[in-house]
């Protein structure tokens, strides 16, 4: 389904693609093309691409591209598929209930949950919001091991 999301795979576009996307909340997952649980998120995304298009965007960032390495180390994203959220260019972040809020981790169980949170961010954007809360319960947030490296 990653056919049907606009693909980035230069650092140029990614760049270019936050800085452009105005009052509208921007949604980037981060991950492969070949990727099985990657193209679980991608069908999602694709199918919830209608129902989102008043109030966000979404496109794929290819992990692979030698080019997008730097927003990987920025992000620290070290597994994938992760969805990193921008409104206006300012970074969204998300408490989760996790310990790293800066992005979401994993696929989402179905269309709606990844609605909800969509939906949930941008309302704290508009609202000047930088953190918002999760509104999904425990049970439908994928859990994940953070492995520190070099401390």
């Amino acid at each position: 389904m990653s056919y049907l999301l606009r693909t980035l795979t230069k650092k140029e576009d990614v760049d270019s693609i936050i800085r452009d996307t105005i009052d509208k909340l921007l949604v980037l997952r981060f991950g492969r093309s070949s990727d099985s649980v990657c193209l679980q998120l991608d069908d999602i995304l694709s199918k919830s691409e209608q129902d989102v298009s008043k109030f966000a965007s979404i496109a794929l960032v290819d992990v692979d591209s030698e080019e997008n390495q730097v927003y990987l180390k920025y992000f620290d994203i070290t597994l994938i598929p992760s969805t990193v959220f921008f409104f206006n260019a300012h970074h969204m972040k998300m408490d989760s209930g996790s310990a790293d809020h800066t992005k979401w981790v994993g696929a989402f169980h179905r269309k709606q949950d990844f609605i909800d949170v969509v939906e949930e961010i941008f309302r704290g954007a508009m609202k000047g919001k930088l953190i918002v809360k999760c509104p999904l319960p425990p049970e439908r947030i994928p859990k994940f091991q953070l492995l520190f490296k070099d401390v």
